[in-house]
Parts: C-alpha cells; structure tokens; sequence
C-alpha cells in the first residue's frame, strides 16, 4: 500500500540502496564499522552465549548457520533499505561488537540504534565510540534526522553509553519490553541532527 504524505520525505528513498554499505572508522581509537562476514558467524554466536548479553536481548540465535541466515539478513536490510547492520571490529578484523541502525523511516528521517559488545572488549568506550561514528555518519552524512534507541531501566551499562554517545534520556516507557526475567520498563534516548 502506497503512502500518501501532505509534506516531503525527509530523506530519498535510495540514500543506501544506491551504494555499498558502507566501511566507517572510529576515529582515533583502531575500531571501524564493517559489514558482517560469513567468517564472523562464530564471534557473533559466541555474544549470545554470555548470560549479560542474554540477559537483555531475547531475540538470539542458536548455531552459526543460522547467524549466517541472520547476515543474509542484514544484507537484505541494506539493499531494501530497511536497516544497517555493522560488525564492530579492530583494524586486525577482530570482531568486538554489534551496531545497528533498525526500523529506518524515510519519510519521517527516523531510525533506532541497537548494539551489543563481546565481554572481553566492555569498559573500554568501544559501544560509546561506534555508536557515536554511526550516528554521525546516519545524521550528517545521509541525512536522518534523528535517531533513537531504548533499554531496559534496569541496563545501567547501555544507559552510559547512550548518554556518552549524545543521546538525550527523553523519558521511560512503561512495561514496554519482555525480557526472559518479565516486563521491563524502558528508557528511551534520541539524538537529533544538530545536537552536540
């Protein structure tokens, strides 16, 4: 069904589509943003075997091949323009991390990040640091105007990292999400283009 709109799409519907996905550095720590590769599947599972990346994502995969269908995914989210979806990595292509962009909106300029980081690379500013250089490449350089995410109230560490990566807290959503342990509440955070 096609959407009639009284105002103009705040971006082109071919901004990804129309270019490969994109490999973005994090500048000045070693890290860039790189798309998923078949060979990763075993770092990305090995996320969802740590109980505090259990704990807060119940969407998990539960073999390699079914990650690879997940990447099979993600690539298809790039090329329909639904979604990005970036391995966190060192420059060596250690993989550290999860970014994503998800729930990408045209029409309103709008998008939600999503991230998670492997236990050996936590308190180091890797999930603060991508989620920064994703979001400056999502609002200056292709045009979103703002982006946002959500956790559970009780994700204090997530909670940092949204707040050092300038996103604003905006409020808490009531018994939104269901995680193994129940209904939690959640925070919502939004950076919009042009705050700093």
């Amino acid at each position: 069904m096609t959407r009639t709109l009284s105002t103009p799409p705040t971006l082109t519907t071919d901004r990804l589509a129309g270019a490969p996905q994109p490999v973005l550095p994090v500048v000045g720590c070693g890290l860039l943003l790189r798309p998923w590769e078949r060979a990763d599947a075993r770092a990305f599972l090995s996320a969802y075997e740590d109980e505090e990346t259990r704990r807060w994502h119940t969407h998990r995969p539960s073999t390699e091949a079914e990650v690879r269908e997940w990447f099979d995914g993600y690539r298809q989210d790039w090329e329909r323009e639904k979604g990005c979806h970036w391995a966190v990595a060192r420059d060596s292509g250690e993989v550290l991390g999860r970014m994503a962009l998800r729930g990408v909106d045209f029409a309103d300029g709008v998008a939600n990040a999503a991230y998670w980081v492997l236990p050996a690379a936590r308190g180091a500013g890797v999930a603060s640091r991508a989620l920064a250089a994703v979001s400056a490449w999502a609002l200056d350089g292709i045009g979103f105007h703002r982006l946002e995410l959500d956790h559970s109230t009780r994700n204090d560490a997530s909670c940092r990292v949204a707040t050092k990566a300038g996103y604003l807290l905006e409020g808490t959503r009531r018994s939104a999400a269901v995680h193994d342990d129940g209904r939690h509440d959640m925070h919502l955070h939004a950076r919009v283009r042009g705050d700093r």
